[in-house]
């Protein structure tokens, strides 16, 4: 194994949008291919065709390219394995059907769904294996020419796979070790349907992984019990010496209670589960996403990386390129992870802070023009200027507005209970005072400004606190925000001036 090159694959359904589990298991994918100089394969198992969503498959490529996770090869991507895309693969695996029925490993059944429902009335737990197979309707039960004669009619049929009883099977699991299930309690899989002339998952799965020369397969837990099927089917091809090394990943659970996370719990708490806006062509429901929510993408990857998984120390903020560095299967618990959302806020909160104040005054344009601003009567360098002083405050890019929106738009009210607390009988004499010694500052800028005005209110043994608030007040609209000489540096003299002018008017 350890001579084969690195090859692992993400292979979604495109049956709606993907779910941020989905997310995480693409991105441990990509992390342990980037780490292992290997290739990250892109394929579609839409083999399901009554599940098909339309623009699932675009919105998933959407999903990625915005969390910047990049693949190799696959769908819209090229490559030399393909088809990529499973429905397009069907003569390859009728091909490898008939090779299993050919060898004696499976058996083709006529059973109706009706015939099966019975079966189950009559037989509690009911389980279609070695136990039954000889009562039902099927090539191992009925002669060559009964077969025969019922596919020329074209009755429609499926292929199962025939599963030896008693056996036990090995899954060795990176992440779990040595998983040891008895072949009893399988049953015969169905591995392909006359009716659409495709496979069903199982088949299609282990002779893409085969002929792709996936080397790892790296997915959710919840195929964990399909696992020992899969090895079997490996071994009755005679492929158990390529078959790939398996590592199934810790559940993503509630952040309350117990049981998987869900779509219900996001929409109940108030947080996406799904990496952009989804919405569905068939009910006309719209699903927030993180994209839309504003998250930052490098935000949600490192939020992604340490649910399951943790880098062996107490680092939590790491690049995508550290991650690849840092990422280590066996690091990745067994356990569930619970999925905490207010994590991802403090998350998107750091990466803020992290990224340069021009980039977000970028990012910051839109919600301005939103909020009714023209961008353009505004330079870079004031936009930006506001965002460093403002940006710790929020979590998310579109807050900047409640904690900036007085650098653009001057009040025209002021806070009830500030007024109450801030504006006394002599504070509009004071705020005269205070607009004659703002006039004479000739270096408006913080540190000289703040010197003179701390100089005034002491020599005059004014009440600071009271003086400082009632200033705020006026050019704020009420007692919040950051620095007040960072405020009056960037407004500049004359919007300073107004505003105290105006308040003292309006406040009397």
């Amino acid at each position: 194994m350890s001579e084969r090159k690195v090859r692992v694959r993400f292979a979604p359904s495109p049956t709606g949008a993907l779910h941020i589990g989905g997310v995480r298991t693409a991105l441990y994918n990509y992390l342990f291919a980037r780490q292992h100089g290997g290739d990250l394969i892109f394929r579609i198992e839409d083999t399901d065709s009554n599940r098909f969503v339309p623009g699932a498959e675009d919105y998933i490529i959407e999903s990625f390219k915005w969390l910047g996770i990049n693949f190799d090869e696959g769908v819209s991507f090229g490559g030399n394995y393909g088809p990529y895309r499973q429905s397009e693969r069907r003569d390859i695996y009728k091909k490898y059907v008939q090779v299993l029925l050919d060898i004696g490993k499976a058996y083709i059944a006529f059973d109706t769904p009706e015939e099966l429902d019975a079966k189950r009335k009559e037989i509690p737990n009911f389980q279609y294996d070695a136990s039954t197979r000889l009562s039902m309707r099927n090539s191992l039960s009925m002669s060559k020419e009964e077969v025969d004669a019922l596919i020329a009619e074209g009755k429609q049929y499926v292929v199962r796979f025939k599963i030896e009883p008693n056996e036990d099977v090995h899954v060795n699991d990176i992440i779990r070790g040595d998983v040891v299930i008895n072949s009893s309690i399988l049953d015969d899989k169905v591995l392909y349907k006359s009716a659409d002339e495709l496979p069903t998952y199982h088949l299609a799965n282990i002779v893409d992984d085969h002929l792709m020369e996936v080397t790892h397969v790296i997915r959710g837990e919840e195929w964990l019990p399909s696992a020992p099927l899969h090895v079997l089917l490996y071994r009755a091809f005679g492929w158990a010496d390529t078959m790939p090394e398996f590592a199934h990943l810790p559940l993503l659970l509630k952040p309350d209670g117990n049981g998987k996370l869900s779509k219900r719990d996001g929409d109940r708490l108030g947080f996406p589960v799904f990496p952009l806006e989804w919405h569905d062509p068939k009910t006309g429901e719209v699903s927030s996403g993180y994209r839309e929510s504003g998250y930052l993408p490098e935000a949600v990857i490192n939020f992604l990386a340490l649910l399951g998984w943790n880098p062996g120390n107490d680092q939590e903020i790491m690049s995508l390129d550290e991650l690849v560095k840092l990422f280590d299967l066996h690091r990745c618990s067994k356990a569930g992870a619970k999925f905490d959302y207010e994590k991802a806020r403090w998350f998107n909160h750091e990466y803020i802070l992290k990224k340069d104040d021009a980039e977000i005054a970028e990012l910051f344009k839109p919600v301005l023009a939103a909020n009714g601003v023209n961008v353009a009567d505004y330079s870079d360098a004031y936009i930006t200027s506001v965002v460093s002083l403002v940006k710790s405050r929020v979590n998310f890019v579109k807050e900047l507005w409640e904690q900036a929106r007085f650098f653009f738009v001057a009040p025209t009210s002021y806070a009830e209970k500030d007024i109450k607390k801030r504006w006394k009988e002599d504070t509009p004499a004071i705020m005269k005072e205070l607009i004659e010694v703002l006039r004479g500052i000739e270096d408006f800028s913080s540190k000289p400004s703040e010197d003179i005005v701390i100089g005034w209110i002491t020599e005059k043994q004014y009440h600071m606190g009271n003086v400082m608030n009632a200033f705020r007040l006026a050019v704020v609209g009420e007692c919040k925000g950051p620095h007040m000489f960072d405020i009056t540096e960037l407004l500049g003299k004359e919007e300073t001036i107004r505003r105290i002018e105006k308040a003292i008017e309006v406040l009397k």
